[in-house]
């Protein structure tokens, strides 16, 4: 057991009885849209989780403390304190923890986290990738490393797609790590449905998706899995005007010159400003589908 490690009563239960376990993002609460929804949203997520037969398990850092399960207080603080909270990769917890402060975890943190407490399976919207422009600035977000050394299974809409996907894919492959299409042969795009990218391998079921994951780890291939489930059609956007908003929003971006961790916030806020709202709304629909799919993978695991 961790000593800086504090798992929620209700995820502890559930693990100590080999019940299904699904871990969920922070930075999503504080980063991700305004008090109240925020809040409103994260507990929508985990409510999702529990219908479907599984244990949420929010992970953040709350004064210090790492979290495996938030509190609906705990979920509140974040959701109020919003922008002003620490947002943690692998490099920033240390520092979090040592300063006693508020974090909020981005997808590598929460792999980190999840993996200490046991937890296998993980939601969440997009996961980060190589940004646009790479080749120059060497901008790769740190969930691809994470994804290729710790052994959670992240179940996402893909990878954002104000990202290069293709340089995205190339490094996921050099870094070992699989990409299961759920009922598709194409990478998903985030905001829609397709890209001019492919999976590695189409999966239809859970129970398919378990047996790949616990082949791959009783094999002792260190690592994780990216699962990777299109936004529902209903709430799926067009895609030439989401194209039009994201290049709006990076040509903006490089004018103020935005960059590092604080470049992903700014596209998604702009390109959320962008389509009159309509981007997080779907991004919310998203979260929402994953959510049910990784409890069902989290059960038949």
């Amino acid at each position: 057991m961790n000593e800086y490690l504090d798992i929620h009563p209700d995820v502890a239960a559930a693990l100590a009885a080999g019940k299904p376990v699904v871990a969920l993002e922070s930075t999503i609460i504080s980063h991700g849209m305004p008090w109240p929804q925020n809040a409103e949203t994260a507990k929508k997520v985990e409510q999702i989780i529990r219908d479907n037969g599984a244990v949420p398990a929010t992970i953040a850092i709350i004064d210090g403390r790492l979290k495996a399960g938030l509190s609906n207080n705990e979920i509140d603080t974040l959701a109020k304190a919003g922008l002003s909270v620490t947002k943690c990769s692998r490099r920033d917890l240390p520092y979090v923890v040592a300063k006693k402060q508020h974090g909020a975890t981005t997808v590598a943190a929460t792999m980190i986290i999840a993996a200490m407490a046991g937890i296998k399976v993980f939601a969440t919207g997009g996961i980060g990738g190589v940004h646009r422009g790479a080749q120059q600035t060497f901008d790769i977000s740190a969930d691809l490393q994470e994804l290729a050394k710790t052994n959670v299974a992240v179940v996402c809409a893909g990878a954002k797609s104000i990202l290069d996907l293709a340089l995205t894919r190339e490094y996921l492959e050099t870094q070992g790590v699989p990409v299961l299409g759920y009922k598709t042969d194409t990478l998903p795009a985030f905001y829609t449905r397709e890209s001019d990218q492919t999976v590695d391998y189409n999966m239809t079921s859970a129970e398919e998706i378990a047996h790949f994951i616990k082949a791959k780890w009783a094999m002792q291939l260190h690592g994780g899995a990216i699962i990777a489930n299109p936004i529902p059609e209903e709430f799926a956007m067009d895609k030439a005007t989401i194209d039009a908003a994201i290049n709006q929003a990076l040509l903006e971006m490089e004018e103020q010159g935005v960059a590092g961790k604080e470049s992903t916030p700014f596209l998604l806020a702009r390109v959320a400003q962008l389509t009159g709202g309509d981007s997080l709304a779907s991004n919310i629909q998203l979260v929402f589908n994953n959510a049910r799919l990784a409890a069902e993978i989290a059960s038949a695991l």
